[in-house]
């Protein structure tokens, strides 16, 4: 039944979007008439060699225009954003129900049966439809939006992927890749899946086993400060596995869409560093241990 509901909230939401998505072009076309005479103005300005009252009076009306046309596009653009992140959502539980009722899509098969390479595409995919932050004018990230942690008290839901620091089969312990299962507020503690095991490993550890991956990427162009630093110590996970190794960050993202270049803590190498390797901001959470001496 609930599976039904979430069906029908979707295709609703996605009615919804298509509607925001012909507004942007309405506003868009709207605003392009505008600006076509913004950079007529300014050609008949250079040619006539002067700036006049005239000119003056013309273009700030001009750009008031503007100014209000982009506003009104970025309005409607937001609120698509806002319908995208619902669907998503809503796509998530309802993976999350069909999971615990034992039903799967092609698009994601149980674990069990899940080939190698195609948890490795998942993964890859996860980490480029990771939503964008974008703020308003002197808004600041939030929590969990690139390199700036999750609040104190925050709690990771179920089907949030996570760090999670578990105890391997030799003894040793190692961050890996999982999927939030549960949390219990009176043992403080979560359930998680790992995330390349065979659908029977779960694990029960305490919140300061878990580190919440980002669930923003964040743009460098406008809100470097919420990136990883060079040399900073981080927990990256390794190209194609689901385990998270000590990294020092070599170069952060320059453009939106770019990965992190991180050198990984790799002994059988001369300065004790591997060759810098691409990991995507999802996938780069800060480290909680010290640095080796």
């Amino acid at each position: 039944m609930a599976l039904v509901s979430a069906d029908s909230r979707i295709a609703e939401l996605l009615g919804e979007l298509h509607q925001l998505i012909k507004q942007t072009q309405e506003e868009r076309s709207r605003s392009e008439h505008n600006l076509v005479n913004i950079q007529k103005t300014h050609e008949r300005m250079q040619t006539e060699n002067k700036i006049s009252p005239y000119y003056r009076t013309k273009l700030r009306g001009l750009y008031t225009t503007a100014k209000a046309d982009a506003e009104a596009e970025c309005n409607v653009l937001r609120r698509a954003l806002d319908k995208i992140a619902e669907i998503k959502s809503l796509l998530e539980e309802r993976r999350i129900a069909a999971k615990i009722a034992g039903i799967y899509s092609e698009a994601e098969p149980p674990r069990k049966t899940m080939r190698r390479g195609v948890l490795m595409t998942l993964l890859q995919q996860s980490a480029m439809t990771l939503p964008l932050w974008i703020g308003k004018p002197g808004e600041k990230p939030p929590p969990l939006c690139g390199a700036v942690p999750a609040a104190g008290d925050y709690v990771a839901k179920p089907g949030d992927k996570v760090a999670a620091r578990v105890k391997a089969l030799e003894g040793d312990e190692q961050w890996i890749l999982a999927e939030v299962v549960s949390y219990s507020h009176a043992a403080n503690k979560y359930e998680v899946d790992d995330i390349d095991e065979e659908g029977k490993e779960r694990h029960t550890l305490s919140r300061r086993r878990i580190i919440p991956l980002p669930q923003w990427k964040t743009n460098p162009e406008t809100d470097p400060e919420a990136l990883f630093h060079k040399d900073q110590l981080v927990l990256a996970l390794y190209p194609q596995t689901t385990c998270f190794y000590r990294a020092l960050i070599h170069a952060p993202p320059q453009r939106p869409q770019d990965d992190y270049s991180v050198l990984f803590e790799d002994t059988s190498y001369a300065d004790g560093y591997s060759p810098p390797l691409n990991v995507a901001q999802r996938y780069v959470v800060a480290c909680k241990e010290t640095k080796k001496k």
